[in-house]
């Protein structure tokens, strides 16, 4: 049985059921595969960023699996849970049992490293917003602006290149802690891959990762730590 728990940020994506529909989507193929049901009065549905932890449907969604015996919580994807990674290590520690339906093989070890990956991503957003706002009020642009993200993008003019190398930073510091704690336990590129595949962390481009991505990943991670010793 399954208390299920969905999620979006915000009051416009809520009223027009905009992500909301491909969660329920998930999760009923998910309970299909599973002959699952859903307990009475088990469906929660909240309006909330997930950097807010102290959402009141998530938490009738936890108290209603603590109170059914052999129940779990139900969530599309994991960042709809949470963004915060300490939150959802916690509840793991918790006891309270929860699965994501685009992982429903996921073990502790795969929780964390997506849990962190979830926030690191969240930080990184935030920070891109709030630069690109204080680059537009620099130079004079209304903030808000439709067409400022254009009058700025990254791939115009001289600071296309820029923008790659960029990207490419912002990658490797998104993931390339968890790259590492693989490599570190002693994994193969090809087994790294297929580790970051299983957990469905898309590469630097959106497709699948392979052994050359790693190796791209880690060689980055090198000589990053080099130029820090450099520096020292």
């Amino acid at each position: 049985m399954y208390a299920t728990y969905t999620r979006v940020s915000t009051k416009r994506q809520g009223r027009s059921g905009l992500g909301l529909e491909a969660q329920q989507e998930a999760i009923k193929a998910f309970l299909a595969s599973r002959n699952g049901e859903v307990l009475p009065e088990g469906e929660f549905q909240e309006v909330e960023s997930g950097a807010h932890n102290d959402r009141p449907q998530l938490a009738k969604a936890i108290a209603r699996v603590r109170m059914t015996p052999g129940s779990t919580l139900l969530v599309a994807k994991l960042d709809r849970l949470s963004r915060d990674a300490e939150f959802i290590l916690r509840l793991q520690r918790s006891g309270v049992p929860f699965v994501c339906a685009d992982m429903p093989e996921a073990d502790s070890t795969t929780i964390g490293i997506m849990a962190i990956i979830a926030q690191k991503e969240r930080e990184m957003i935030r920070a891109r917003t709030k630069a690109a706002l204080a680059r537009a009020k620099a130079n004079g642009r209304p903030v808000g602006n439709p067409m400022g993200a254009k009058a700025f993008g990254e791939n115009a003019g001289k600071g296309a290149v820029e923008a790659r190398r960029r990207k490419a930073a912002e990658f490797v510091e998104k993931v390339g802690w968890a790259v590492q704690t693989l490599h570190d336990e002693g994994k193969t590129l090809r087994q790294i891959a297929d580790k970051m595949n299983e957990m469905k962390v898309p590469a630097r481009r959106g497709g699948q990762w392979s052994a050359a991505t790693v190796k791209r990943v880690l060689d980055a991670l090198a000589r990053q730590e080099a130029q820090k010793a450099q520096a020292e």
